[in-house]
């Protein structure tokens, strides 16, 4: 089985994810995505909303039945990514899993605890983002793994990491930050 990995704080999810997910599990050869709904991000600033309201949320936005909205950092003890893949392998150890995150994250990537672990760990699918490309593929992660980009994400799965794939999809503009400041998202 092949599960795809789709951690964030989701405050609020929105269509964005749900289309990345979708889009996802059409082109990455993947069985199921988890989305990771995290207790807390250590990059932000400020604490996310309830966590059982966010897992609400996001279970009512999106629907799928290879989808499946979780807490599983919460139920691990986990908070940093790498520790959370390093976890779940040890659990599930005949699933292959592949990290997803959109285009706006791999421009970050590199401020992540221990993110070069994590692109050794598991194989890592970027989804386009508005405004994200240029900046995704000359971002500091996307130069140290140059090397292990793969040109398809068809096969991201069958590939021992590091390997990477950053994926052309439709692209949804919705932003957990601009439905907050908006109002759309109460705290």
């Amino acid at each position: 089985m092949v599960v795809g990995l789709l951690g964030g704080s989701f405050d609020p999810a929105h269509e964005g994810h749900v289309l990345i997910t979708r889009e996802a599990l059409k082109r990455m050869g993947l069985d199921r995505v988890w989305w990771l709904v995290t207790p807390g991000n250590p990059l932000k600033p400020r604490p996310p909303a309830p966590l059982a309201d966010r897992l609400a949320h996001a279970r009512a936005i999106m629907r799928h039945p290879r989808v499946e909205i979780t807490a599983l950092e919460a139920e691990l003890g986990t908070n940093l990514t790498a520790e959370t893949v390093r976890r779940l392998k040890a659990l599930y150890p005949g699933v292959t899993f592949v990290w997803l995150m959109g285009a706006d994250n791999l421009v970050q990537f590199h401020r992540w605890a221990r993110w070069r672990q994590i692109m050794r760990e598991v194989p890592v699918g970027v989804l386009a983002r508005p405004g994200s490309g240029l900046r995704a593929r000359l971002s500091v992660a996307a130069q140290v793994f140059r090397g292990n980009r793969l040109r398809r994400g068809e096969s991201i799965a069958l590939k021992r990491p590091p390997a990477w794939v950053f994926v052309n999809v439709p692209m949804n503009d919705a932003s957990s930050s601009e439905i907050r400041a908006r109002g759309g998202w109460r705290r």
